[in-house]
């Protein structure tokens, strides 16, 4: 694995986003339901003061009889971004904002993950293709 970057620049040029396939949900689960998950289907967790907050499968959800919040499709930006950049992630929510289409992001130690409503996943994937394109034309 190459090193992270930090230019603003390359991270759009080289941020080649990917849909990752299914329907993902966020979920606020209380810390005794907490220890009955297998931490193998959770994708992304935050403690917060009303529980932790999870997300994973839609399906594996349900599973274990958590209620959905927010029904998501999730992308990947496949650029190694340093977790110190600065402005990514300022850049894909402006262009997704201008298109009326809502983020949460989870910055991973190499990648940035974006979930979206996933009624508008594919209208999502062509807002960030046509700022990574905008980045390389320049």
């Amino acid at each position: 694995m190459g090193g992270a970057i930090r230019d603003l620049a390359v991270l759009l040029r080289s941020m080649e986003p990917v849909w990752n396939e299914g329907v993902y949900a966020f979920a606020t689960v209380s810390d005794a339901a907490a220890a009955d998950l297998d931490w193998r289907d959770v994708v992304a967790s935050i403690r917060e003061r009303e529980g932790l907050s999870v997300v994973m499968a839609e399906p594996l959800l349900r599973q274990y009889g958590l209620t959905s919040h927010f029904r998501a499709a999730w992308i990947t930006l496949n650029v190694h971004s340093d977790l110190a950049a600065v402005g990514l992630t300022a850049a894909f929510a402006a262009a997704l904002g201008e298109a009326q289409i809502s983020c949460n992001v989870v910055a991973g130690n190499c990648h940035d993950h974006i979930f979206v409503p996933y009624g508008e996943a594919e209208a999502a994937m062509a807002v960030l293709r046509r700022l990574q394109q905008a980045a390389q034309a320049v």
